[in-house]
């Protein structure tokens, strides 16, 4: 039983000098951790709210299935119902605005530091929608004409006064409408106006449904790549007969359109991090087959009339960060966010890697040199000692000697305790042989 304690005692003993060393450099550690986490950027906020639209629009659906990709990733988000690209910006310019991203029409630009764009997400066409008893494919055709150009603070108003105005047609020629989608359709299937503009996709139910009431016809721009060359957000695009319908041939002849595009605008100070969260969805919703792209052809850095973030450019060119790839995105923000603790870790635990093996030996063997003192003292070679004190210090040594077999050292330290008990010995007997003493 004591044999099994002093093992234990022994064991406790090498553990207790190990900690006292290590535990030091943790603790050094420890304090230039929380020393350079001052200097760590904050986290992504885990709220996010997007600006949309109307509820039956693009916008609005894309929105939702925005939420849907990214509250998988832990994040809340809301979808916010607007009037439109119009006042998306102005709710993210708003001084109180708690808004983070939106949709916003390309060729709309805010002219607002604060702002940056994601990039484009998808063609959004340009549709002149009017009585199938006219025949119109130029805009200056319109003069004298009832014409619904979108409800304020929507990008199709935006968009239908720029076109208008470069083609002369104002409120001074022309009745111009400012009519949401809905009231626009119902007064064009009841011939109260002529011409409707709307701004939206080839799938959206209100433009079918006014297609296949076989009242409504498209106009085909005939001067559709001009446009483009005056305004650089602007592409030209075909939609091929029958696109819409083939059970009834909609359209019946192919119609060339004019295109902007849906851009995807966020505040300058969106952490990085929830930007490139964000792309991440895009290009899960965008990146498929359309009508009027090809796969892989958004979300793009192209058409954008808003400064591209760098974050975002960055995306474009190199895909999503290392750590979003493999990691849930908490796990991969933290550890982007602590990566700038890692040169200073480094450079404290370098010196810890040479310093503490020396200092561990030098503990270690301090327990030992330290009664080499003692042996000096006693030794007759070194000292002048008197024959009738031998025996004081014959005792004296066997009272070191029983301290030192008492001594725990790592077994790799063993040669240094039964070398210090030889020495032990060898002085014993030149103090025996000094006095004339038996042993």
């Amino acid at each position: 039983m004591s044999q099994h304690n002093s093992i234990t005692e022994k064991i406790k003993s090498i553990v207790f000098s190990r900690l006292g060393i290590y535990g030091m450099g943790a603790v050094i550690v420890i304090l230039g951790f929380v020393w350079t986490f001052q200097f760590v950027e904050p986290a992504p906020k885990s709220h996010l709210t997007i600006a949309a639209g109307s509820p039956s629009g693009a916008y609005y659906s894309y929105a939702l299935r925005y939420k849907a990709l990214l509250e998988k990733q832990g994040l809340k988000v809301d979808v916010l119902q607007t009037k439109g690209s119009v006042d998306n910006i102005k709710r993210l310019t708003a001084k109180d605005s708690n808004v983070d991203l939106a949709f916003v029409q390309g060729g709309i630009n805010p002219k607002a530091p604060v702002l940056l764009s994601l990039g484009s997400m998808y063609y959004e066409p340009l549709w002149v929608l009017y009585s199938t008893d006219l025949d119109i494919d130029n805009l200056p055709q319109l003069a004298g004409k009832k014409i619904a150009i979108g409800q304020p603070g929507s990008g199709t108003q935006a968009l239908a006064r720029t076109l208008l105005d470069r083609n002369g047609i104002s409120s001074r020629n022309a009745t111009l409408l400012p009519l949401s989608g809905q009231e626009a359709a119902k007064k064009l299937l009841a011939q109260e106006i002529e011409v409707m503009f709307m701004v939206a996709s080839p799938d959206a139910p209100l433009l079918k449904q006014l297609l296949s009431s076989g009242k409504i016809k498209i106009m085909s721009f005939s001067r559709a790549e001009a446009y483009t060359r005056v305004f650089s957000y602007l592409s030209v695009i075909t939609l091929p007969r029958g696109a819409i319908s083939f059970s009834a041939d909609i359209p019946p002849k192919d119609a060339r359109l004019l295109a902007t595009t849906a851009n995807l605008v966020a505040k300058k100070d969106l952490h990085p991090a929830l930007i490139n969260l964000v792309l991440q969805a895009a290009v899960q919703v965008h990146h498929t087959h359309g009508l009027f792209a090809h796969a892989g052809q958004f979300p793009t850095p192209k058409y954008t009339s808003v400064p591209l973030n760098k974050e975002a450019r960055r995306f474009y060119k190199k895909g999503p960060p290392f750590l979003q790839r493999y990691l849930p995105f908490w796990l991969a923000s933290m550890v982007d966010r602590l990566k700038i603790m890692l040169l200073p870790l480094i450079g404290l635990l370098l010196p810890f890697f040479k310093v503490f093996p020396p200092l561990y030996r030098w503990r270690v063997r301090r327990k030992i040199y330290r009664w080499y003192s003692e042996l000096r003292g006693v030794d007759p070679q070194l000292v002048d000692i008197k024959k009738e004190d031998v025996r004081k210090h014959l005792q004296k040594l066997d009272g070191i000697e029983e301290e030192v077999t008492r001594v725990s050292v790592p077994l790799s330290y063993a040669d240094e305790v039964y070398n210090l008990r030889l020495h032990i010995d060898i002085v014993r007997r030149a103090l025996a042989e000094h006095g004339k003493v038996a042993l």
